[in-house]
């Protein structure tokens, strides 16, 4: 772009950020524990160990050159230019936008694209099947246009689709069948991660995983265990709160949330963190929010998997005793077989 060199573009995005706001915008710094926020945008965090700033609702890190562009509506030259001490043209450089600005980098974003569809998900279904999850869940998923298997280099996938509010697709990760893969689409919008949706409609529960797969467990786990409970099953495709903020701003009605994240070290602490989260904002006052990872297992396909398998244990001695009863009937003696002395059986007893 006229005006700005590539040199002065990176200079700018390495500036220090926090000084920048220490010198031009003190007021808007507030303490939050060890770090920062940002009063007029809430969900601005600067990590003072880290020493970088995080945008939580767009789920990425904030540099001083995004700042102005997509907070302070800056164009890119003046915000180059005021950054590494060129003229800034714009005269109120504090302006807001009329409409949210998109930055350079989303300009040069791949747009998002579903993969195509295989007609046949033979692989996929057997796969999820071998996971435990019930034939119901998979058909459910599969009609509301959540799931479906595609191949990606080769390599047979399931496609789990996250939509907004409208029904359009906005968010799709790949997980491999047979092989390590995990990868989300080009393009996707994490605000809109993967949600197993309620039977009914206007539900106030909404249950969090880490994993698309863990949310059709849990959905199964209730099949088989006979829950009476109906909310919605949200994936955060990792540990990000991104997903999780974006759906509670568009779903108010939401009282209660249960994060359902791994039963490990990294799971716990980052419930924690989004309880904490959750519970500090003014927005969600009224939602109640619980920690329940799986008792068993390190996630619930494990604890799925180990469900079904202690189902299976205590049905199976029943067999072999069944048999054995089958083969003692079998050879027996009849009890009303007449005697080898030619008289009938009496069933009073004797003969005659």
């Amino acid at each position: 772009m006229a005006g700005v060199s590539k040199e002065l573009i990176e200079q700018a995005r390495n500036a220090d950020l926090f000084a920048y706001l220490q010198s031009y915008e003190p007021t808007v710094l507030k303490r939050d524990g060890p770090n920062y926020r940002h009063k007029e945008h809430d969900s601005l965090v600067y990590v003072t160990g880290k020493r970088y700033w995080y945008w939580n609702s767009r789920g990425r890190s904030l540099n001083a050159l995004d700042y102005l562009i997509e907070i302070r509506g800056y164009g890119l030259v003046d915000a180059v230019n005021r950054l590494t001490g060129g003229e800034v043209q714009t005269v109120q450089p504090f302006r807001k936008p009329e409409a949210p600005s998109r930055s350079y980098r989303e300009l040069e974003r791949k747009l998002f694209s579903l993969p195509w569809a295989k007609r046949c998900a033979t692989f996929m279904v057997s796969y999820l099947q071998r996971r435990g999850i019930s034939s119901e869940v998979i058909s459910r998923s599969l009609r509301l246009g959540l799931l479906y298997e595609s191949n990606y280099k080769g390599e047979a996938v399931c496609v789990f689709v996250g939509k907004d509010d409208a029904g359009k697709s906005r968010f799709a990760c790949m997980r491999s069948i047979g092989g390590n893969l995990k990868k989300d689409v080009g393009g996707s919008d994490k605000r809109f991660s993967f949600c197993y949706p309620p039977q009914n409609p206007g539900s106030r529960q909404l249950a969090v995983f880490e994993a698309p797969i863990d949310a059709l467990s849990h959905a199964t786990l209730q099949e088989l265990e006979g829950w009476k409970w109906d909310g919605y099953r949200l994936s955060l495709g990792g540990t990000s709160p991104v997903a999780l903020v974006s759906f509670l701003e568009r779903h108010p009605e939401i009282h209660r949330v249960t994060l359902y994240m791994d039963n490990d070290l990294a799971g716990l602490v980052n419930a924690r963190k989004i309880k904490a989260l959750l519970e500090n904002d003014m927005r969600f006052k009224h939602i109640r929010v619980g920690v329940n990872p799986p008792r068993t297992g390190k996630d619930y396909n494990e604890k799925l998997q180990r469900t079904r398998q202690q189902m299976q244990d205590r049905q199976q001695p029943c067999r072999p005793k069944e048999a054995a009863g089958f083969q003692r009937t079998a050879y027996r003696p009849p009890t009303t077989r007449p005697p080898e002395t030619g008289g009938y059986f009496n069933l009073t007893g004797g003969t005659k």
